[in-house]
């Protein structure tokens, strides 16, 4: 499949110039690319995504800072049906689902459409920021927790309480997060990244944006799901420079650092297939160092905590 990359979407549109709606080049503390990742936070394609990410901040990360942000138009924030994409009915989105889970290989349940049908993803992407005011770290680690609440454990995630949970299991200040959820900080940091959502041009989801420290050259747009070596391709581009990959740390060690983590992860950072990486997987299960945890569609697996 040929990538959907574009570089002339964003004349008038810089990190370095924009302070008002973006970071600017200086936060990026000596890492020459900034990565703008447009997702939907209940998204199953965003979803998808995540063992790209994961291998591409192992191996690269050095060469990148990664800023996520919540993408589309206010409009998209109404309802989760698409009449454009013959999408009207909770059935046609779950549906839709279980087609991206058989495609992406991380699992996402469409029964959650049948049992407990959400109404708008506008209160979860307003979680995220309110999570965000407690340090990027936290807005990163809670965003991966609602997305594994939702998709794997079905958990309706445009409801508070299970929002509240999410805060919870994250480590957040539970008392910091539930005012924040119902801030004006919140909308406002919500209503900069449609801004900046807008200004690209992104009207397609999951989208990344690659900048590099000229601010005279224009950033590099992709849409979609890819194989990583279109990502590792278009890093080195952005680079003018093929970068030197870090070598990939011991599956102990990749679970000590993520705890919880899709089959489909693990085959995707080592170059295995699903097969072995279950395989590899349950050598360390046979340690007692993690469990499996079965999936609609795959597995999951995570740490045991011991004593």
């Amino acid at each position: 499949m040929t990538p959907n990359v574009t570089g002339s979407y964003c004349d008038s549109y810089n990190p370095n110039g924009q302070s008002d709606v973006a970071c600017s080049a200086q936060t990026q503390k000596g890492k020459p690319i900034e990565i703008y990742s447009f997702i939907d936070p209940l998204c199953p394609d965003c979803w998808g995504l995540e063992p790209m990410i994961k291998k591409l901040q192992l191996e690269y990360g050095h060469t990148f800072r990664i800023r996520h942000l919540v993408g589309g138009n206010i409009k998209t924030f109404n309802s989760f049906k698409r009449k454009n994409e013959g999408i009207t009915t909770h059935a046609d989105v779950a549906e839709r689902w279980e087609r991206t889970a058989s495609r992406s290989g991380m699992s996402c349940d469409g029964d959650l459409w049948y049992e407990d049908p959400m109404d708008t993803p506008y209160i979860a992407s307003i979680a995220i920021k309110a999570a965000e005011l407690q340090g990027k770290l936290p807005g990163f680690n809670f965003l991966r927790k609602m997305r594994e609440l939702l998709f794997i454990q079905k958990q309706n995630m445009t409801k508070e309480e299970n929002l509240v949970q999410a805060a919870k299991e994250t480590g957040l200040d539970v008392h910091e997060f539930k005012k924040d959820l119902h801030s004006q900080a919140a909308v406002k940091a919500f209503q900069c990244d449609l801004k900046i959502s807008s200004e690209m041009e992104v009207n397609e989801l999951p989208t990344l944006v690659f900048f590099n420290e000229n601010i005279e050259e224009e950033g590099l747009k992709i849409t979609g799901l890819y194989d990583y070596d279109v990502y590792v391709r278009i890093l080195t581009e952005m680079l003018k420079t093929k970068p030197t990959p870090e070598p990939l740390p011991s599956l102990d060690a990749f679970m000590d650092r993520y705890h919880f983590v899709a089959t489909k992860e693990v085959a995707v950072v080592y170059d295995m297939s699903c097969e072995e990486a279950d395989a590899a997987m349950k050598k360390l299960a046979l340690k007692q160092k993690v469990e499996k945890v079965p999936a609609k569609h795959g597995s999951f697996w995570r740490t045991v905590k011991n004593g």
